[in-house]
C-alpha cells in the first residue's frame, strides 16, 4: 500500500475535511421497517433503495433496516445480516469484536496475509483481496449480503460492489475515530449497544493499564513508523497515539498535535523530533525495515534519548500504524503494558 494513505497525510488530510463534514456520526440514524435488536436509534429515513442485484446475494429474508454510512448516503441492509465481507482490518476488527465471523476478508495492510493479531479467529475464511483492493469474482463467489467498504473512496469499484449487494457502506470517513466508525459498524450490523458495550470496556481498561504503570505513569511517549524514505510521527488523534491518551500516557512536545495522521517523512536533520521517554517504532515494508536498519549506526539516531536509555520498542506497524478497532486497541494497551511495566 502506498504509505500515506493509511492513516491519512496532513495534505490529503485537509483536502478530505470538506468531504467529511458529515463523517461516521450519521452511521448513527437508522431507518424504521425492521425487528431490529438492539441497533435502532432514531426514527425512520428516506431508503437508498435497494436494486434487483440484491437477489443475486447470499443472506436471509428477516427484514430490512436502512441507516447512513460515514458519506451520509442512506442504505438498505438486511436487519440481521447473516454473509458480511469485510474489505478492511478495521472492518474485520470490528465485526470480530461483535462476534461475527465474516464470509470474505482482505489481507491485512501492507501484508499478503491477514492481520497476524486477528489470523487465529479468521481460519478458513476466504481472501477476497488486498486492502481496499478486492477481486470481484472472489467477492461475488462470497455471496454477501452485506459489505463493509472502510474508507473507500474509489467510486467505481463501489459502483461494482453495490452490483453485487446493494447493501454497500463506507464505514470511516476520512477524519473519524476507531471509535465512531466502530459504532457506525456496530449500527449496520444491528449491534449499536454491543458496540457502545466494547467501547466502554476497552475504555475501562485503557485506564485500568495506565494506573498500573508506576514509575511510567504519564510517560512522553513518541509513536513512529519508519518508512523508506525516513520517520513519521503520528498526531494525537491517530489510533494508536488516542490509546495512549485513554491510558493516561502523553505525547513529546514536538508531537503535541491534533490530528489523526501522521507527520511528513522527516530528513536526519530533523530526527530529534521522534525523541521522548519511550520510542514505539514500526515498519510496514520490507524498504522501510532496511531503512531504519541503515539510520540506527548513525550518530543523529544514537544521541536519541530514548536510544541511550535503552528505551526504544518495536512494534507491529500492521496493527499500530492503522485506523484501529477494540481488538487492536487490545494489542497495543498490551504492548505498552509490556514495556512500561505494566499489566
Amino acid at each position: 500500500m502506498p504509505f500515506a494513505r493509511r492513516p491519512l497525510s496532513p495534505v490529503r488530510r485537509r483536502a478530505a475535511q470538506a468531504l467529511a463534514v458529515t463523517g461516521a456520526a450519521a452511521v448513527l440514524l437508522t431507518g424504521c421497517g425492521s425487528s431490529g435488536t438492539s441497533g435502532s436509534s432514531s426514527s425512520a429515513s428516506s431508503s437508498a433503495g435497494s436494486s434487483p442485484a440484491g437477489d443475486a446475494a447470499g443472506g436471509g429474508n428477516g427484514g430490512k433496516r436502512t441507516v447512513k454510512d460515514a458519506t451520509g448516503k442512506a442504505v438498505e441492509v438486511p436487519a440481521e445480516p447473516k454473509r458480511i465481507v469485510t474489505l478492511t482490518q478495521e472492518d474485520l476488527d470490528a465485526v470480530l469484536a461483535l462476534g461475527v465471523k465474516p464470509v470474505g476478508i482482505t489481507n491485512g495492510q501492507g501484508l499478503n496475509e491477514p492481520p497476524a493479531y486477528l489470523k487465529d479467529k479468521v481460519q478458513g475464511v476466504p481472501v477476497v483481496g488486498n486492502l481496499l483492493q478486492p477481486v470481484l469474482d472472489k467477492v461475488i463467489a462470497a455471496k454477501p449480503d452485506l459489505i463493509l467498504a472502510g474508507d473507500m473512496q474509489d467510486e467505481q469499484m463501489l459502483k461494482q460492489l453495490r452490483e453485487i449487494t446493494p447493501a454497500t457502506l463506507v464505514t470511516m470517513a476520512p477524519t473519524d475515530d476507531w471509535k465512531l466508525a466502530f459504532k457506525g459498524i456496530g449500527n449496520a450490523v444491528n449491534k449499536l449497544d454491543q458496540a457502545n458495550k466494547v467501547i466502554g470496556d476497552y475504555e475501562a481498561k485503557a485506564a485500568k493499564a495506565g494506573g498500573e504503570l508506576t514509575k511510567n505513569k504519564g510517560a512522553a511517549v513518541s509513536i513512529v513508523r519508519w518508512n523508506p524514505t525516513g520517520p513519521s510521527w503520528m498526531e494525537k488523534k491517530q489510533f494508536a497515539s488516542g490509546v495512549a491518551l485513554d491510558m493516561g500516557l502523553t505525547r513529546p512536545a514536538a508531537q503535541d498535535k491534533d490530528g489523526n495522521a501522521h507527520s511528513p517523512a522527516l530528513s536526519l536533520e530533523k530526527v530529534s523530533e521522534i525523541d521522548g521517554d519511550w520510542l514505539f517504532l514500526s515498519t510496514l515494508t520490507d524498504d522501510g525495515k532496511s531503512a531504519l536498519k541503515d539510520v540506527q549506526s548513525k550518530p543523529a539516531y544514537q544521541e536519541l534519548n530514548a536510544v541511550k536509555n535503552n528505551h526504544v520498542v518495536t512494534v507491529d506497524g500492521s496493527v499500530w500504524s492503522t485506523r484501529g478497532g477494540p481488538l487492536a486497541a487490545d494489542v497495543v494497551i498490551g504492548d505498552f503494558g509490556k514495556a512500561l511495566g505494566g499489566n
